[in-house]
């Protein structure tokens, strides 16, 4: 690591860092608060950086870390502007009354140059820079308490930097997977579009989510157990909406038909879920490409054009690839380019579980949290999962994209249903929900209603 700045602070000094994908615990952090880190090799694969260490004493960001000394004095921000091959490990470390700031980047390929609409900014862009003569500077913010301001002088300009997709209306979002998970049917889908319908709620978008085809690698292969999802997808599209569907395109099960026949595929270990050990796909070898182009040609013509991306890391996993020159995050944003050729500039695509920085201007919307809950968790014993990022992250709506801070579960089987509606209705971007319609009480029903005529800023 080569150190950027060591930095004075005071007792109320606080270190905001990235994570690398939505489901990367993100938030401020003073001295002496834990640091998240992953506790399984499972979880260093899908909640953080594969293949970059976690560091044991040290806060990480990845691509970004702002740092507010607490002393009134400027924020000072460390973030890249240009996420497109590759985004630096930046570390933060206590030492006495001085944060050091330290990243993997080598600073002979690096330029570290002013900024000009945002001073606060430095960015880290592919040049041959002399290491001595590397410039760092200070932003200046007018709520530097918090550092919020310096984080939206950024987000700013980063997506300006990196063609940020804007301007797109709120959706307001009925999904299935809260209430249905893996077990979901046409006929549930059906039935919840006539209760949209027959309860007068304001909704945009249906979004049928996982369990509709046959799973991991298998992305458009029928499901016979989840029924027809043409006519699910006709019903939808009849009652005047939009008709949404999850896929996790760039993932797939060890021992799906794909990774089988086509080992030259897979990249290595992208964790574990739907009992299978994950691996993640080449972007850039041709059969997978042509693989994608049916996958999403097929959701195309069934009139879909809003479509949740989920598990995205798997597509920048380290690793040989097809195309020598490609870099992870390179072969990634490839694969999301092509998925938007296929659907069209008018498809509204969400990203989930994926890269933050690097998937700006190529996604409309971005989950910034981790799920609500898992399977079992309608008890409340998983927590208020997805509080801590969906706060933190909240200066990336309207900069970068559309946040997704995830669904309200409002039915009353929900025992944290009022706390979680809170942070869910205060914050920005997407109004999505999760409920049975005729599972909803009257207050169920009033905090559905509630979300989805507040849209915040």
């Amino acid at each position: 690591m080569t150190v950027l700045d060591e930095i004075p602070v005071g007792p109320d000094a606080r270190v905001y860092a990235e994570g690398w994908q939505s489901w990367s615990p993100t938030t401020w952090s003073a001295r002496g608060d834990a640091i998240h880190r992953p506790t399984e090799p499972w979880q260093h694969a899908m909640r953080f950086r594969p293949g970059t260490p976690v560091a044991e004493d040290a806060l990480q960001g990845e691509g970004l870390l702002v740092v507010d000394p607490g002393d009134g004095g400027d924020a000072r921000v460390f973030g890249t502007l240009d996420a497109s091959h590759e985004v630096p490990t930046i570390r933060a470390t206590w030492r006495g009354d001085t944060v050091v700031v330290e990243t993997d980047a080598d600073p002979r390929s690096l330029s570290l140059s002013k900024g000009h609409e945002n001073p606060g900014s430095l960015s880290l862009s592919k040049g041959h820079a002399d290491p001595r003569s590397l410039s760092l500077t200070k932003g200046r913010s007018a709520r530097s308490a918090t550092g919020t301001a310096a984080l939206e002088s950024f987000g700013a300009r980063f997506g300006a930097a990196s063609g940020a997709r804007l301007g797109w209306a709120r959706p307001r979002v009925w999904c299935t997977w809260y209430q249905y998970f893996e077990e979901v049917h046409a006929s549930d889908v059906i039935e919840n579009v006539r209760a949209i319908d027959q309860s007068g709620l304001e909704v945009d978008v249906v979004q049928i989510d996982d369990g509709w085809s046959l799973g991991t690698g298998e992305w458009t292969a029928p499901n016979p157990r989840f029924g027809s999802l043409p006519d699910a997808v006709s019903a939808i599209l009849d009652s005047g909406r939009r008709a949404g569907i999850w896929a996790a395109p760039f993932s797939v099960g060890a021992n799906s038909t794909v990774a089988r026949e086509h080992p030259d595929w897979v990249l290595g270990d992208a964790g574990r879920n739907w009992g299978d050990d994950l691996r993640g796909l080449d972007l850039t070898h041709p059969g997978v490409r042509d693989y994608l182009t049916r996958v999403f040609s097929d959701i195309r013509d069934l009139g879909i054009d809003y479509v949740k991306l989920d598990f995205l890391y798997s597509g920048a996993l380290p690793g040989p690839r097809h195309d020598a020159d490609a870099t992870p995050i390179s072969a990634y944003r490839s694969g999301l380019e092509l998925i938007r050729e296929v659907l069209g500039d008018d498809a509204f695509l969400l990203g989930c579980g994926a890269p933050i920085l690097p998937s700006v201007g190529l996604v409309d919307a971005m989950r910034v949290a981790g799920d609500t809950f898992h399977e079992g968790g309608e008890d409340g014993s998983q927590g208020l999962r997805g509080q801590m990022s969906v706060e933190a992250r909240e200066w990336q709506h309207g900069r970068l994209w559309t946040n997704d801070p995830d669904c309200l579960v409002a039915r009353p089987e929900f025992a944290l249903r009022e706390e979680w509606a809170d942070v869910v209705i205060a914050a920005p971007g997407i109004r999505g929900f999760s409920d049975r319609i005729g599972g909803l009480d009257a207050r169920g029903m009033d905090l559905v209603r509630a979300l989805l005529k507040e849209t915040p800023a």
